[in-house]
């Protein structure tokens, strides 16, 4: 049985930061991509970072480029969202999903499991 579970979200200031972690099990860790979605209230889910099954390429939401990092361990079966400079806009729930294709789109269908998401708000 294929899991992911969220944790690390909570409540923080504008300006803080907060790391998310997603630790996966049921499946072959290292060779899928890993991507982190979030969905605000009242608003569609939107991707927010993605990193390949091998590591080498992340890409990024174009409002979180330079606050936000995405992070691979293969050793924990875990991948991470550090985030920084939080803004406001930020809150939401953040969902991690695993992608067997191993490229990390931006794309929701290429995901084929989903955690159950952790709450982020971000206080001005």
């Amino acid at each position: 049985q294929v899991q992911l579970v969220e944790s690390g979200g909570g409540l923080v200031q504008a300006g803080g930061s907060l790391r998310l972690s997603c630790a996966v099990s049921g499946l072959s860790f290292s060779s899928y991509a890993m991507g982190w979605f979030r969905q605000a209230p009242g608003k569609e889910r939107e991707f927010v970072a993605s990193i390949s099954w091998r590591g080498s390429t992340r890409r990024f939401e174009d409002s979180v480029k330079g606050r936000f990092t995405i992070s691979k361990e293969n050793a924990r079966d875990t991948v991470y969202l550090q985030m920084d400079s939080l803004k406001p806009e930020d809150t939401a729930v953040y969902y991690c999903a695993a992608d067997a294709w191993g490229a990390g789109t931006d794309m929701e269908k290429s995901y084929e499991y989903w955690g159950q998401g952790t709450q982020v708000t971000v206080s001005s």
